[in-house]
C-alpha cells in the first residue's frame, strides 16, 4: 500500500485546523478538494480516519496513528531541507578532497588551512594517492574535488589547469653530473633512476618528457613518495626527477 503524501499533508492540515473548511483556507484549496483528498486516503488505507460530526471532526484511532507518523515524517523532511540549505550555504557539511601524493605533501596543507579559516564549520577529509588512483576515486564520486599533477584524459572528468610546477633532476652532491656545466637529456640515458610507482603523475610526466628526446628511464628502484625518493638520492642510490 502506497500512501499519497499530498493527501497525508491535507489530513494533517485538517487535524491541525479542526475542520475541512479551515484546512482548505490554510492550504489555499477548495473545501471539496480537501474532502476528496481525505476520502481518497481513507479508501487507500481501507479504514475511516475522521469521524465527521455536524459541527466538528474527530480523528479515529487510525487517523490519530497516521497523523502522528505523518508529523514525524514531515519533521524529518524539514530537517533534511534545513541540512541541505546549510550545506549550500557552507554552514556545515563535509568536503572530501583527493590529492596526488606530491600535492598533498607540499601544496595542499596551506590551502586547507585557508579554507578552514574561511569555513570553520565544514569538515575536511583528505585522501592522498597517486594520480591514477585519485582520478578513479573521482569518477566513482568518492571525492568532491581532486588535485593531481599528472595528465588526466577522461571525458567524465572536467579538467582545469590549476598552476604550473617545475620538475628537476636531483642527484647526490658528489654525483659526476654535478661537475658538468650543462646536463643534456642524453646524459641521463644510462643513469639509474629512482622512480615513483606506476600511476604517479610525476613519473608519467617525466617519462613522457624524456621519451620526447628518445630517452627511456632506467628504473633502478621504486618508492612511494617524493620524500622517500629524495632520501634515497641523498644516499647515492640513484638520481630522480621530482
Amino acid at each position: 500500500m502506497a500512501i499519497n503524501l499530498h493527501a497525508l499533508r491535507i489530513l494533517v492540515a485538517v487535524a491541525d485546523a479542526g475542520g475541512f473548511t479551515k484546512a482548505a483556507h490554510a492550504l489555499r484549496l477548495s473545501q471539496p478538494a480537501v474532502s476528496k483528498a481525505v476520502i481518497g486516503l481513507e479508501r487507500d488505507v481501507a479504514m475511516p480516519l475522521i469521524d465527521r460530526g455536524p459541527r466538528t471532526i474527530t480523528l479515529t484511532a487510525a487517523g490519530r496513528a497516521l497523523v502522528d507518523r505523518a508529523r514525524e515524517l514531515f519533521a524529518v523532511e524539514q530537517a533534511a531541507e534545513e541540512e541541505l540549505r546549510a550545506i549550500r550555504g557552507l554552514d556545515r557539511g563535509v568536503l572530501h578532497v583527493g590529492a596526488s601524493t606530491t600535492i598533498a605533501t607540499y601544496l595542499l596543507p596551506p590551502l586547507l588551512a585557508d579554507y578552514h579559516a574561511a569555513h570553520p564549520a565544514i569538515r575536511l577529509r583528505v585522501t592522498s594517492a597517486n594520480t591514477r588512483t585519485i582520478a578513479r576515486m573521482l569518477r566513482q564520486r568518492r571525492l568532491d574535488v581532486a588535485l593531481v599533477e599528472g595528465p588526466v584524459d577522461d571525458p567524465r572528468i572536467e579538467v582545469l589547469r590549476w598552476r604550473e610546477d617545475e620538475l628537476v633532476v636531483i642527484t647526490a652532491p658528489d654525483h659526476p653530473l654535478v661537475r658538468r656545466r650543462r646536463v643534456r637529456a642524453a646524459d641521463l640515458a644510462d643513469q639509474p633512476f629512482i622512480v615513483r610507482e606506476p600511476g604517479s603523475g610525476t613519473r608519467d610526466v617525466a617519462a613522457h618528457a624524456l621519451a620526447a628526446s628518445g630517452i627511456a628511464i632506467r628504473a633502478e628502484m621504486q618508492l612511494g613518495s617524493t620524500v622517500a625518493i629524495t632520501q634515497a638520492v641523498a644516499s647515492r642510490l640513484g638520481i630522480a626527477i621530482v
